[in-house]
């Protein structure tokens, strides 16, 4: 099995990001990437509806031999990692905002979080609030059209710099001195989002602490690809392939996938 791909879903091309942490860290190991961007965003639907899908996107991987899913969409995390885990017998990986540390290091007592619908309204989400967050002013915002914009290759357009300036005003006027990325299709704005905060605002998402937790799950089940070919990277879309394509700079081959 240690050869066996990593499998990888989120609700479009966000999890990506996701993607090119895990594939930084591990070079050597081989990855199946599932773009459900029929059916992004994820947050406004039920957690019913989000629990279906993430159980199809599951099946597929699990169909494509994988070794451990990278649940790469903090919606389905939030909703539907502990049945995929109390019901499928591989490792999942899951993520979460990094409320954790913008607590623990917020100088001014005030921190923001940008997610969808489904993650602040999850209880996962509030359960992680209150461990972390006691005494810190926490301010939510949903990212409400966010990830269709993204999803359209709309990444710097005036309407996407038309919400963020509508979304960042309340929490700068809290003067929030990190901003938490509750939604793995938002490091794509962290460019545009640090020419509009002020220096003193650090951006934290979860990618890296992802990468380095599916490592050691990895290393803990005996599972790193110890194979010395070169790695097979697939990544799918039932979605528009040019938005998944740009959004990856073209580095590797895409597939249409109707799922």
């Amino acid at each position: 099995m240690s050869n066996a791909p990593i499998g990888i879903f989120d609700s479009g091309i966000g999890g990506t990001s996701i993607f090119k942490e895990i594939h930084t860290l591990l070079p050597n190991e081989n990855f199946i990437y599932l773009a459900d961007s029929k059916n992004a965003p994820y947050g406004n639907k039920t957690e019913d509806e989000i629990l279906q899908l993430s159980i199809k996107n599951t099946e597929i991987l699990l169909k494509k031999n994988c070794k451990i899913i990278v649940v790469a969409c903090n919606t389905a995390t939030t909703n539907a990692i502990s049945y995929l885990r109390a019901n499928y017998s591989i490792p999942f990986i899951g993520i979460e905002p990094a409320i954790k540390p913008a607590a623990l290091n917020t100088q001014t007592k005030a921190i923001g979080i940008l997610a969808t619908k489904g993650t602040l309204s999850s209880h996962l989400f509030h359960k992680t609030t209150d461990l972390y967050a006691n005494g810190i002013k926490v301010i939510e915002q949903v990212g409400e059209g966010i990830v269709p914009l993204i999803e359209s290759g709309m990444l710097d357009s005036d309407e996407m710099l038309d919400l963020l300036k509508t979304y960042l005003k309340p929490m700068l006027k809290h003067n929030i001195d990190y901003l938490v990325l509750g939604c793995t299709h938002y490091p794509y704005l962290i460019p545009t989002l640090s020419k509009m905060l002020p220096e003193h605002v650090k951006i934290i998402d979860s990618g890296l602490a992802v990468a380095k937790q599916t490592k050691a799950i990895l290393a803990n089940n005996n599972l790193l690809n110890s194979d010395a070919k070169p790695s097979s990277i697939q990544l799918y879309s039932n979605g528009n392939l040019e938005v998944l394509n740009t959004i990856i700079d073209h580095q590797f081959a895409t597939s249409y996938l109707d799922f």
